[in-house]
């Protein structure tokens, strides 16, 4: 069976924290998957990992009993069915912007009525010989989260968390502070405001809001925790390996 709990926990508002591959290769989650995350996000936008390793990878993830998720390339028809067929129990969608981008990531997402997701029998519909029992299952466990990384999906974050289908936002902070103008700067008061508007906003509607925390400090998570998110990217592969190994090399040289 799919996984459930991700689906559940979106719903009734509760924490769940994961992390993002981008290397691709299947000890990476491996390894991740003993840590203890809720769920894993492969990364198939900003790296070189293909559509075959990409399913590799889910199977890996999921052979943990975690879910599996995939930050599709992009908000586009094939990308979307790509990452869906081979067996993601989710999806995330960047760069939406406002309500229409948000219902075109579900009309490709769900299969009719709610969407318009073509049929194809792959990975996630066990090859063909599962299909009804995945065509329920999408119906009610898919998981689509649309990420917020521009000012425009900001200001038009209200009527993006109403379109039916979208089980949570999770912040691009980097994204989101070059659309202000000063990409990586996390320190202006612009992008602080628009943040507060987001956790306003996403509070005031009882929405589950996520964030993608890059520096792997654990301060920050507790940090954003108390802020009011609850569905927190931590970190990404490259990140755990490279820190760590910078940390232990300075103790060594001292």
């Amino acid at each position: 069976m799919k996984n459930k709990i991700l689906k559940n926990k979106l719903n009734n508002n509760e924490l769940t924290i994961g992390s993002w591959i981008t290397i691709g290769h299947p000890s990476i989650p491996e390894i991740l998957s003993n840590a203890g995350f809720d769920w894993l996000t492969i990364d198939m936008e900003h790296n070189s990992i293909d559509n075959s390793m990409m399913q590799n990878l889910i199977s890996v993830i999921q052979s943990k009993d975690i879910a599996a998720l995939v930050r599709v390339s992009k908000n586009e028809e094939v990308a979307i069915k790509h990452a869906l067929d081979a067996g993601a129990d989710g999806i995330i969608v960047p760069m939406v912007k406002n309500k229409d981008d948000a219902r075109k990531a579900i009309e490709y997402a769900k299969y009719p009525p709610l969407g318009k997701r073509g049929v194809g029998l792959s990975r996630a519909q066990n090859y063909g010989f599962s299909f009804d029992e995945y065509k329920k299952w999408q119906a009610n466990n898919l998981v689509v989260i649309a990420q917020i990384e521009h000012i425009d999906g900001v200001d038009n974050l209200e009527e993006i968390i109403k379109v039916e289908g979208i089980d949570a936002i999770i912040i691009g902070p980097y994204d989101l502070s070059g659309s202000l103008g000063f990409p990586g700067d996390f320190s202006k008061i612009e992008l602080q405001m628009a943040l507060n508007n987001v956790i306003k906003t996403c509070k005031s509607s009882n929405f589950p809001l996520g964030y993608h925390i890059v520096d792997p400090d654990p301060e920050l998570v507790k940090l954003k925790i108390k802020e009011g998110y609850n569905f927190i990217a931590f970190s990404t592969d490259f990140y755990f390996i490279g820190d760590t190994a910078r940390k232990m090399m300075k103790l060594i040289k001292k």
